[in-house]
């Protein structure tokens, strides 16, 4: 049976629990969700760096900053 839900109709409270209940139900079930090669691939790459102390971090509102730079 499909639940087709009201986007337009929901509180943000309610789609942020659903989001949330629909993210717990994916968690669960983590070995189904095939991982692509390039994303692992670019993982294990930051992990090197970060255990070679290579990797640049910043904070959150800087790179907020520079998302929305780079896509406006």
């Amino acid at each position: 049976m499909a639940n087709v839900l009201e986007l337009d109709r929901m509180t943000l409270e309610e789609k942020l629990r659903t989001m949330e209940a629909l993210w717990e139900d994916l968690c669960r079930q983590e070995q189904a969700v095939a991982v692509p090669q390039w994303h692992k691939d670019l993982l294990d790459e930051r992990e090197r760096l970060v255990s070679q102390a290579k990797a640049h971090f910043i904070d959150w509102e800087t790179a907020k900053k520079r998302i929305a730079e780079k896509i406006s």
